[in-house]
């Protein structure tokens, strides 16, 4: 039957991947090989401790590959380049890969498929990206009805999980290059790169009657709490299927004691529909990572201030649930998912600041960075997306930190100078008197900042910048 490449993309795993399914129903040999490629290395969004997590994942993946007798071929250069190169190299008739949705992914594959004999396979999502449309064939753009007509598909079943190869027969004397050593995953990052922890993190989370998924649908919300899943890393990379994560979710609705917990395990199979929905936007509408789905509002007139902007970025900015996360952020690569709505309102509301600079910069540091979730999160805060909320959702820092870190846990974590700071001030230290800073030892605009903006002024002086860019866009 000859011999197949399995081109490794954004699926380092052995359990569950329909690519190397179908090389291995193709050929008697397949070809492991990853392209380390100079053009998304070199991207303004790439981010280190991002690449340093996906080099990890691919020595991990080596490692699984050669217990079932094969391994991984690295090569660094133009995809089409080399593959080609590797085609001619091992006598190889075919190249099965996942699909990718991203404008330049598309492109790419675009471009290797017209010359070379490559069938992209499903797996980045638990449906076909094309599946939920709506009855006249168009693209949902708003989260609720996708994820009704993605519910009302055929469900999943546990049969449906492709099994982990026994074996995997590789061509001897192909050439490989070393997994670059640098950059390396920093102690900081949270996350152990690789399939098995994918899966280890996965049965904690959803396994047992009291498993964290069951106080989900409260727990996800508090930042002093771990009640998400930390799964979103593995995700990315695809060292756990979107249908295992989806299954291990639908097999924890069916096995909740009661209806609290039902609706904590209904509550993490939504977030994991967010993940496709926000896929389906932008592989049906690619001009989403340059623009506002909402056209009206490439209007607005940002302030842009690149000393607030460089503030937010430093976690400077007088607010401690902000400064807080951006501070995690840097030091981590993570940040909590409410973490980053807090963020983002502050940066697009607060500062006037494009919501593409927080775009670029959450790319340039999160380990869990995806281009159509980051940017569905980013447009859905500035109120420039699919969202059917008004664009006057303005998140109050001060509120959201009062009710989301009650006590000011995760604040003291990364903000080791408000440590003394009553629970009463933590959200808001700069309410204290002269003397509760020198009692609490932490002295605002010396040992803690002031806040860079007023939260009541610049939430009217968005208001007012949005509207005009509406009117704007109106008269045309």
């Amino acid at each position: 039957m000859g011999v197949a490449i399995w081109w490794i993309r954004r699926d380092l795993r052995l359990t569950d991947n329909q690519p190397l399914a179908a090389a291995l129903g193709h050929a008697d040999e397949v070809i492991p090989v990853f392209v380390l490629d100079p053009a998304l290395l070199a991207s303004p969004f790439v981010g280190s401790k991002r690449i340093a997590f996906l080099l990890e994942g691919l020595r991990s993946l080596d490692s699984d590959l050669r217990a079932l007798g094969s391994r991984l071929i690295l090569r660094r250069g133009d995809p089409w380049t080399e593959l080609a190169a590797l085609r001619d190299e091992s006598g190889a008739e075919a190249i099965f890969a996942e699909e990718d949705i991203s404008p330049y992914a598309r492109r790419r594959d675009a471009r290797v498929a017209k010359d070379l004999s490559l069938q992209l396979v499903c797996g980045l999502t638990v449906h076909p990206v094309g599946a939920v449309l709506k009855s006249d064939g168009e693209p949902y753009t708003v989260f609720t009805p996708f994820s009704r007509a993605w519910k009302a598909l055929p469900l999943l079943n546990a049969g449906e999980v492709l099994s982990r190869p026994s074996r995997i027969s590789s061509p001897p004397g192909l050439a490989s290059q070393p997994i670059p050593k640098q950059p390396t995953l920093s102690s900081d990052v949270p996350f152990s790169p690789g399939e098995a922890e994918a899966l280890r993190r996965l049965r904690a989370f959803v396994e047992g009657d009291t498993s964290p998924v069951y106080g989900y649908a409260e727990g996800r919300n508090r930042l002093d709490l771990a009640g998400t899943s930390g799964l979103s890393p593995y995700l990315r990379f695809g060292m756990v299927s979107a249908r295992q994560v989806h299954l291990a979710a639908l097999s924890a609705i069916d096995a909740a004691a009661n209806g609290e917990a039902r609706k904590g395990a209904e509550t993490w199979l939504n977030e994991l529909i967010w993940r496709e929905f926000y896929i389906a936007i932008l592989y049906h509408f690619p001009r989403v990572r340059g623009s506002s789905f909402r056209e009206a509002y490439d209007k607005i007139e940002w302030a842009n201030d690149e000393d607030a902007f460089l503030a937010w970025c430093e976690g400077r900015t007088g607010y401690p649930v902000v400064d807080a996360a951006m501070r995690q952020l840097a030091q981590t690569g993570w940040m909590h998912n409410r973490a980053r709505m807090i963020v983002a309102s502050f940066l697009v509301k607060d500062l006037l600041i494009d919501w593409r600079w927080g775009e670029r910069w959450f790319m340039q540091h999160l380990v869990d960075g995806d281009p159509a979730a980051n940017n569905g999160g980013w447009q859905w805060t500035a109120g420039t997306g699919t969202d059917a909320a008004p664009y006057f959702r303005i998140f109050n820092p001060v509120l959201q930190g009062q009710k989301y870190d009650p006590q000011g846990a995760n604040v003291r974590r990364w903000l080791p100078e408000l440590d003394h700071v009553p629970d009463e001030f933590v959200h808001h230290p700069w309410t204290m008197s002269v003397e509760e800073q020198a009692k609490a030892g932490c002295k605002i605009g010396q040992d803690y900042a002031l806040p860079i903006v007023d939260h009541a002024w610049a939430r009217t002086r968005a208001l007012a910048a949005y509207d005009q860019a509406k009117r704007a866009h109106a008269a045309l």
